[in-house]
């Protein structure tokens, strides 16, 4: 699953192209710090833009809220289930997943970086909740694999392009319809 993106989008970039969704973006909280994340990790904060068809926001907030046993909640799996409430979107420009090392004398993982290609940065399908003990948190929403990740993992995130953006934030639009894995080829992939 994944447990590790990277985000460097700056938040001029961000405005620019969110303005492609006619939808208005406000900063509640002022203007986020958008300094680059180059891995940002389980329980780190990073933006994500919420709210419906009318209005969204960009906030910062805690990726992961505790679950049972106290296990972060980072990954939400969306199969067969009706997502309409607390949608959201978490920018970023690759995510990354782990295999098992290609040297067996390696102690380390063997990390990829998945891009959306041709787009300079995309959106994973979200979920944010309140948290009576972390506050306001998310975690992303995954779905079987497509053709590009599945050869090195057996899920993946809900990859949304600037198309889907819109739709997700709109609680009339079936979630199943947007979890869905994306055709062979819409991921590059790379050792990162």
């Amino acid at each position: 699953m994944c447990n590790e993106a990277a985000r460097r989008i700056e938040l001029g970039l961000l405005r620019e192209d969110w303005g492609q969704t006619r939808i208005p973006l406000t900063f509640p909280e002022g203007l986020p710090n958008m300094a680059p994340l180059d891995g940002f990790k389980i329980t780190d904060s990073s933006v994500i833009i919420r709210g419906d068809t009318a209005q969204a926001e960009l906030v910062t907030r805690r990726w992961s809220w505790p679950g049972a046993g106290g296990k972060p909640v980072y990954n939400f799996r969306s199969d067969g289930r009706t997502l309409d409430k607390g949608r959201c979107l978490i920018p970023v420009d690759q995510f990354y997943e782990f295999t098992a090392p290609a040297d067996p004398k390696q102690k380390r993982k063997d990390k990829w970086a998945f891009r959306l290609a041709g787009h300079d940065w995309f959106c994973i399908a979200g979920l944010w909740r309140t948290d009576p003990t972390v506050g306001e948190a998310w975690t992303m929403l995954t779905c079987p694999p497509g053709p590009d990740v599945a050869p090195y993992h057996g899920r993946q995130v809900v990859v949304l392009g600037r198309e889907d953006w819109g739709r997700w934030l709109d609680p009339g639009v079936p979630s199943a319809e947007l979890c869905r894995p994306l055709p062979a080829g819409s991921l590059t992939v790379a050792r990162a």
